[in-house]
């Protein structure tokens, strides 16, 4: 519901229409403008969030994760689907692999382990010591050659070698083999009825050749949360979306990643106004109509319609803003992230087709001024980056814990593959267009997603909209009123003149 601001606190003419401001002629970042208050007779609870990512799939949440080979594995897409937005997974890796990590997540339902431990008989006790120190957990399943799919000969658990004086014994001569299983297909309310009839820790799930699929955990289903949010397709699974590349090679990736159930397929491209992109934007749609594509990435009008064209379904914006991401500097071409949005999702409405604000986000603000621009949802790699579900292991840099996060443009991204994006040349010169970095623990997006999201709907309310079509519909109309910072404007906006103050527990930006 829009709310009418002419006698809600806010006159028509104070501030400006996005029209009047962003046709200054300057680009503006999100820092550049803030958005005027409107009319409060809702709680912030109240606000609804859901959104379209393209023309067909809608979630819950505005929020996708970059597909970043630091961001999004099959842990991120998973856990951020369960909260309501969705993850595109990287394809930093060969084609079998970004194939399992779709799987997996289509596999996955809360309380699974879908990627457990797992060890081979000739293991040692050591080994499960290692496992504990590093992991913080034991019981661990063992299969035949010690890897998940081969045939389950015994599990490990504190019992039986909590009093073993001799580490080096090998796990086929002290595991637990009476074991009790359940059968692949099992829900997660049978397979929980049958830990507390067994009163068993460790729950295996095995198909019908007893190969291991699967664990359950009985101290998983104790922290289990439900997710009433989560971002589901017809047949109840997780939403999950996958990068390819414009390469000709990578069609035969397109294929394998439809074939494994993937829902939203995403070309990664810097600049994407490419007869390379447009050809593969032209393949998926010939070959896949079913499935919904996102091209990109695109600044300008011209290039969203040349996409728009060629059947894109949504459109990802965005060049230079990102916090690893030198384009701009190095490339002398993108565009301010707060204009790009605002010129591209104007256009791209008409035609039905949504925008994803890639880059520049460095927090709920941010947040709230890309859905204000036009954005459907927006695209996050550096606030996810630090998080427990993100790939990579955590360390200790100067007294603070962190996470290594890379630009898929780093010379270090670029050797893996990541150079696919870049349209790069097969010669021996590499150019970089990006950085690699630490970024800072934020915890779990169990979190840290709610934390994000509740914050928006407190921006939303502020604003005066209960949900992102009505402010999306004022915008347009010229309801929605804007207003310039100046430096100064910026800097009374933030925390000053304190002597010292503490943070909140995720940082103001």
């Amino acid at each position: 519901m829009a709310v009418d601001n002419k006698n809600a606190g806010v006159g028509p003419t104070d501030g400006l229409s996005a029209d009047d401001m962003f046709a200054s002629g300057k680009g503006l970042t999100y820092d550049d403008f803030i958005v005027l208050p409107g009319y409060i007779d809702f709680q912030a609870s109240e606000v609804d969030l859901e959104t379209n990512v393209t023309r067909n799939v809608r979630v819950k949440r505005p929020i996708v994760s970059s597909p970043m080979d630091t961001v999004t594995e099959w842990k991120m897409a998973a856990f951020l689907a369960l909260l309501g937005g969705i993850g595109i997974i990287h394809y930093n890796n060969s084609i079998e692999a970004q194939i399992e990590h779709v799987r997996k997540v289509k596999r996955f339902e809360n309380g699974f382990i879908v990627d457990p431990v797992v060890l081979s008989p000739r293991h040692t006790v050591r080994d499960i010591d290692d496992i504990k120190a590093e992991h913080g957990f034991s019981g661990i399943p063992v299969t035949e050659d010690g890897t998940l799919g081969s045939r389950l000969v015994g599990i490990i658990t504190n019992r039986d070698i909590d009093f073993e004086k001799d580490r080096s014994r090998p796990l086929s001569e002290v595991m637990t083999t009476d074991l009790v299983v359940a059968k692949e297909g099992v829900t997660l309310h049978e397979a929980n009825q049958i830990l507390k009839q067994s009163k068993k820790g460790k729950l295996p799930v095995v198909d019908d050749e007893y190969r291991l699929v699967a664990l359950l955990s009985r101290r998983d289903l104790l922290k289990n949360k439900d997710f009433p949010y989560a971002s589901k397709n017809v047949g109840k699974q997780l939403l999950v979306g996958a990068a390819v590349s414009t390469k000709p090679e990578d069609r035969d990736r397109v294929d394998g990643l439809v074939g494994a159930g993937v829902d939203v397929l995403l070309i990664d491209s810097a600049q994407g106004y490419s007869v390379y992109q447009i050809e593969m934007l032209k393949y998926i749609k010939k070959h896949h109509p079913d499935v919904d594509v996102i091209a990109g990435n695109v600044v300008t009008t011209a290039q969203s319609k040349a996409l728009i064209d060629a059947g894109a379904d949504g459109l990802r914006v965005g060049m230079g803003p990102g916090s690893i991401c030198i384009t701009q500097d190095m490339m002398a071409v993108g565009r301010p992230q707060a204009s790009a949005v605002f010129h591209c999702a104007r256009f791209a409405r008409d035609h039905g087709v949504p925008v994803i604000a890639d880059g520049g986000i460095q927090g709920i603000g941010h947040i709230a001024k890309a859905l204000s621009a036009g954005a459907g949802a927006i695209m996050a790699g550096y606030l996810l980056a630090g998080t427990s579900e993100a790939p990579g292991e955590y360390f200790y840099e100067n007294g603070m814990r962190v996470k290594r996060y890379r630009g898929m443009a780093s010379i270090e991204a670029m050797s893996a593959g990541g150079g696919k994006r870049y349209l790069n040349e097969d010669d021996n010169v590499t150019v970089p267009q990006g950085v690699s970095g630490t970024v800072l623990d934020r915890g779990s997006l169990v979190d840290y997603v709610p934390y994000l999201m509740k914050g928006l709907q407190q921006g939303f309310q502020d604003m005066g909209y209960h949900d992102v079509d009505a402010l999306r519909a004022d915008l347009y109309s010229g309801k929605l009123r804007f207003e310039h910072r100046t430096a100064a404007a910026q800097a009374e906006g933030s925390v000053h003149s304190l002597y010292s103050y503490r943070e909140p527990k995720f940082g103001i930006r």
